[in-house]
């Protein structure tokens, strides 16, 4: 059994009798599919990898957050279903790289509760007065599981795919270099317009107007 630690208590482990690893062919190439299992929350967290990670170059990263309703449905009040294919298809055409699957539905905040800052958004709010609303954090996601799985993979210079600033200095934080950012703005339409706008307005990510 492997066990991996970070500096902040977050403990990953591996079976090495049976690994958790395998091929997993798709539409956007044969990555390979590796499962880690968080401790404290039961979680299973996925890396899919596409080809060396040991290249010459920062591998191409993206750190993508569970969507159940986005990834799954379709729906399209959030850009995370045609993020997490635009992800896949970049690292696809690069030829190599990492996707991280993160179980941290909603932000952080679990689906249950997302659905209940839904319902607040029918009624008007946006989608971080909603979740303070709730009594919940605007963010609730932690990348030192990301860190840990990178570290793992012995990935430790990356181009992160993401319009999240948090995101990058949480990853810098633990060790991760982030050599450059790469923007993944996909899916904008009306059902999600008023979403990203706050989300670049008042949660810091790189989301211009122009953009929208």
């Amino acid at each position: 059994m492997n066990v991996i630690n970070s500096d902040e208590g977050v403990v990953l482990i591996e079976n090495n009798d049976v690994p958790s690893e395998a091929k997993l062919p798709t539409e956007y190439g044969d990555f390979l599919i590796r499962v880690f299992h968080e401790e404290s929350t039961g979680l299973d967290h996925v890396a899919l990898t596409l080809g060396d990670m040991q290249g010459p170059d920062p591998v191409l990263i993206r750190v993508h957050s569970e969507c159940l309703t986005g990834d799954a449905f379709g729906s399209r009040r959030c850009d995370c279903g045609p993020q997490l294919q635009a992800a896949l298809r970049a690292i696809s055409d690069r030829g190599w790289g990492c996707l991280l699957y993160l179980r941290q539905e909603g932000r952080g905040i679990g689906l249950h509760a997302k659905i209940q800052a839904y319902h607040l958004q029918d009624k008007g709010a946006d989608t971080l007065d909603a979740n303070l609303m709730l009594g919940l954090p605007a963010d609730d996601r932690d990348y030192s599981i990301a860190s840990c799985m990178l570290s793992a993979l012995d990935i430790q210079e990356v181009s992160l795919l993401t319009n999240n600033p948090n995101k990058v200095e949480q990853l810098r934080t633990h060790q991760i270099n982030v050599v450059e950012t790469v923007p993944l703005i996909v899916g904008v339409g009306e059902h999600n317009r008023d979403y990203l706008q706050t989300k670049g307005q008042r949660m810091g990510h790189n989301i211009n107007p122009s953009d929208l």
